[in-house]
């Protein structure tokens, strides 16, 4: 995988593995999704002061962004606690308007071929309202109790279901491809209520990029 910590390799092979997410709360719309965990391709260092973003669009009428869930790669019996998420006018920069230390809560996880935990991963806030338009959300300092790597699943925006998907993406290092998430919220307009979904997990190799080691998979 892309993660930045150093693995051995091991042998590619492929895997399906379905589960049930839980339901997130009624009361919010579905405001953009960029499709569903995929669980197996790769996944990217969202914790140690690494920071992954992706864009998303509002075209719900003005918008107020309250939750935010996405998929999390984490180390057997690890619990993800928090993530700094960030939500500006572009990637890793430009206007901000909203900056804050969120808690997460996991459900539907399940194991993958790499040995990690996939997990869906919920957090809801007061976040900013916006107009139609496209904006970024960043993940940075994911948090585990014992201080390991927490990673952003890869989903390359397949299956993805809102105007504007797949999503664009940003990290330091240069592009990669898009992130399984959605953003919820309330809108003017008439965006969808979550219903419970399922996480299909997809295999594939792996390929390194800019000399960042990524661990293949199982």
């Amino acid at each position: 995988m892309k993660a930045r910590f150093l693995l051995p390799d091991v042998v590619a092979v492929c895997a399906v593995v379905t589960f049930t997410l839980a339901t997130i709360p009624a009361a919010a719309q579905i405001l953009y999704n960029d499709g569903p965990i995929n669980g197996t391709v790769d996944a990217w260092t969202i914790s140690s002061g690494f920071l992954v973003g992706d864009s998303f669009t509002v075209s719900t009428g003005t918008s107020t962004i309250t939750g935010l869930s996405f998929g999390a790669w984490l180390f057997p019996g690890d619990v993800l606690t928090s993530v700094d998420v960030w939500i500006s006018s572009e990637g890793g920069g430009g206007t901000t308007y909203f900056n804050e230390t969120v808690n997460f809560t996991a459900s539907g996880c399940s194991a993958n071929q790499y040995g990690f935990n996939v997990c869906d991963e919920t957090g809801t806030f007061h976040g900013p309202t916006l107009s139609d338009g496209t904006y970024w959300v960043n993940l940075s300092n994911a948090s585990v109790p014992d201080g390991d790597p927490v990673y952003w699943d890869e989903n390359s925006g397949i299956g993805c279901t809102s105007p504007g998907c797949p999503s664009e993406t940003y990290m330091p290092a240069g592009t990669i491809p898009a992130e399984s998430f959605t953003v919820l919220g309330t809108g003017s307009g008439t965006g969808t209520v979550p219903e419970p979904g399922s996480l299909v997990l997809f295999a594939s190799g792996a390929l390194a990029l800019g000399g960042i080691l990524r661990r293949k998979v199982l």
